[in-house]
């Protein structure tokens, strides 16, 4: 059985639906039972991951395990402390962490927590996979709105910061890909999309693929915090998106698309293709 933990998110689901392929049983770790609309799976669990003794449970009987934490979650180093240690008191036999692209950056709070999971990970003696994606295409579903009624994309950072920009769907074929197969041990894969894209580009290729005026905004930091707070955003995570604005601002987020390629087995998904599928 393989486990996958933050089942509820968009990554979560795009693992789940990607792992139905499969012929492997499925368990899902969801924080609230609703999140189970439209997962298909053997066997569910629901709550915190900071509850030490539903990770026992849920790693019962588990062969392997796709960790995803809730994203931003300022706990996240101690919630991976409780997954390897359930992980190796029920003798998992292959632990794969969704990590992220450059964890090594410390100025950005998430990214650094994610280095020292991976940490955690290597000590804990457990054969591992980290698979480590840029941001998603999909990112940009968050500004639909504007997108389709304004012609506008609005970025809250540099519309000169260029982002390896990595379609959802190939990192979850990948992670299907490594839960199912030998021979992924000891390995630690940056999955980085095909271009790395300035964000005026970005809105070149939604101009080209909706056949209409499309245009990149920079939104200031203070107007996008104001809006954060008005939509119950919490402290911890504006600071956190903030440091990340920041860090994009300056030196974007860039990799190299060649893993992505090999473990697909064709070329990744370009952003222009991924505009066109929606």
């Amino acid at each position: 059985m393989i486990l996958v933990t933050g089942a509820g998110g968009k990554t979560g689901k795009a693992v789940v639906a990607a792992l139905a392929t499969q012929t492997e049983p499925v368990r899902v770790w969801v924080r609230h039972p609703e999140q189970m609309e439209g997962l298909t799976c053997a066997t569910w669990i629901a709550g915190d991951m900071r509850d030490a003794p539903i990770w026992d449970a849920a790693c019962k009987g588990v062969r392997a395990i796709y960790h995803i934490c809730p994203n931003l979650h300022p706990q996240e180093v101690a919630i991976s402390h409780l997954a390897v240690e359930a992980a190796s008191r029920a003798g998992v036999a292959h632990f794969v962490y969704h990590s992220v692209l450059h964890p090594q950056t410390s100025s950005m709070p998430h990214h650094w927590r994610k280095l020292r999971s991976e940490e955690l990970i290597f000590a804990s003696g457990l054969p591992f996979t980290i698979l480590q994606p840029c941001a998603y295409m999909q990112n940009v579903l968050a500004y639909w709105p504007s997108i389709s009624a304004r012609g506008v994309y609005p970025v809250p950072y540099s519309l000169d910061a260029r982002l390896s920009l990595v379609d959802l769907r190939d990192v979850a074929t990948v992670a299907a890909r490594v839960l199912s197969e030998a021979g992924h041990a000891g390995a630690i894969y940056e999955l980085a999309g095909p271009q790395p894209l300035s964000q005026t580009e970005v809105a070149a290729l939604l101009a080209q693929a909706l056949g209409r005026p499309m245009q990149a905004e920079r939104v200031a930091w203070d107007g996008w915090e104001a809006d954060a707070r008005r939509r119950g955003m919490g402290d911890e995570a504006i600071t956190t998106l903030l440091a990340m604005f920041r860090y994009y601002d300056r030196h974007g987020l860039i990799g190299n698309p060649n893993v992505l390629g090999w473990l697909l087995g064709r070329k990744p998904t370009t952003f222009a293709d991924f505009v066109s599928s929606l």
